[in-house]
């Protein structure tokens, strides 16, 4: 049966090819800094297509990337554009190109976060992974930066067999940098990837568990695992497990490429995600609707019919395994997560986790300060103000969790930018 039709979560809208780095895992194959590709989308074009995302739903994610989406002049146009329409606008950057002034300006233009590739802690290592001398500390100082000018921080490592063993490191790291989030991003050999290692299987399975574990212990750090839906088995299987409901910041279902998530290409196309080459159709000649809704491939991907131990395994629904990673090797969209070490038990299928029945009830004010939180993190931020609420033995969420809450994460000064304290309720058509 044919799941209804939802909104995407996140889009990433790929801006340009071009690049000041020269990453060994990049999926783009990015061009030269200065030459990019000649027939990017023009800024009239890429307001239209968040024009179209938006009246699908204000409430998704859209993370404005390249290459070095730095490198288009007309960058802050777009996120001012995308966040004047509601959306969560956040860029992924290499961040060697931040400065104050840039850092400002993406604030002032609504970015409400910027996510920064770190891949080690090791300046050399970093500095290979990213092609160029002196990335690493250009890109430390644009984490600085960032949270100096009330931007919040995402920090994108990308895990490989040599740098795995900084992982407890590296979470301590962005815990102490002030980071909300770290996504540990699991690659998918295509474009100049292709040409990279990757993660040996062993390797990954011992990873994804210490990032569930992560997930569910860290109590000031989003932790999640990207392009790895064996997380989400992991999770269940840890002793006290790590509930994956939606309230609880996780997509209960498997891959969300062409279900939850897609990507736009810097020439407009529409793919299922960055990993996945394939167009489904061009936003030049068909809007977004209409492609998100009718695309073959998505369609294929919201009815899945997994193939050797995906399609056997009783996690077929709650994983399912990374549909890139077997069309890249095998041309096989249905095939097997061949990352995977896990053998199928043969026991009933497990039916994604629903949200406990029992929420909070919640005052106007609160909702605003909720309401301002990020997306990516709202759920996150209200499961942590409910927990609150019930450690204090109340029934409804107040404005003085959310700032006792706020001061237990950001200190006396409180939250950054935008996400400061609310006016009484009505002041600024909250609830």
């Amino acid at each position: 049966m044919a799941r209804a039709l939802e909104a995407p979560f996140l889009v990433a809208l790929n801006l340009t090819r071009r690049c000041n780095l020269a990453c060994a895992h990049c999926y783009l194959d990015a061009g030269a800094r200065r030459r990019g590709g000649a027939d990017e989308l023009s800024t009239a074009e890429v307001t239209a297509i968040l024009d179209q995302i938006a009246a699908l739903s204000e409430e998704t994610l859209v993370v404005l990337t390249g290459g070095e989406p730095l490198l288009r002049k007309d960058i802050y146009e777009i996120a001012r554009h995308a966040s004047g329409l509601g959306l969560m606008a956040v860029l992924g950057s290499n961040g060697t190109l931040l400065n104050e002034e840039r850092a400002t300006a993406l604030q002032a233009a609504g970015v409400q976060a910027v996510g920064i590739s770190l891949d080690s802690l090791d300046p050399g290592y970093h500095d290979d992974f990213r092609g160029r001398g002196g990335s690493w500390a250009e890109t430390m100082a644009g984490i600085d930066i960032c949270r100096r000018a009330g931007l919040m921080v995402q920090i994108h490592f990308s895990v490989t067999d040599d740098n795995a063993p900084e992982l407890d490191d590296m979470i301590a790291f962005a815990r102490s940098a002030g980071a909300v989030v770290l996504n540990v991003f699991f690659m998918v050999c295509t474009g100049r990837g292709e040409s990279v290692t990757n993660i040996s299987q062993a390797v990954y399975d011992k990873v994804l568990r210490r990032v569930a574990e992560a997930a569910r212990d860290e109590q000031q750090l989003v932790v999640r695992a990207r392009c790895a839906p064996h997380f989400k088995r992991m999770a269940l299987e840890m002793k006290p497990p790590l509930p994956l409901t939606l309230r609880d910041g996780y997509e209960a279902g498997g891959c969300l490429a062409g279900t939850r998530y897609c990507r736009v290409t810097p020439e407009g196309e529409l793919t299922a995600c960055p990993y996945m080459e394939e167009s489904v159709g061009s936003l030049r000649s068909d809007d977004f609707l209409t492609l998100w809704r009718d695309a073959a491939q998505f369609q294929q991907l919201r009815t899945p019919a997994l193939e050797g131990r995906c399609g056997e395994c009783e996690y077929a629904k709650l994983c399912g395994g990374c549909r890139a990673r077997p069309l890249a090797r095998d041309g096989e969209l249905m095939g097997e997560d061949f990352l995977c070490s896990y053998e199928p038990s043969g026991s009933t299928v497990i039916e994604p986790l629903l949200a406990p029945a029992a929420a909070l009830n919640w005052t106007p004010e609160a909702e605003i300060w909720l309401k301002r939180v990020p997306a990516f993190v709202r759920r996150f931020v209200k499961r942590r103000a409910e927990d609150h609420a019930r450690e204090l033995h109340a029934d409804t969420v107040t404005a003085e969790h959310m700032q006792a809450l706020a001061r237990r994460r950001f200190g006396a000064g409180g939250p950054p930018g935008q996400f400061a304290r609310p006016e009484r309720p009505g002041m600024d058509g909250g609830a």
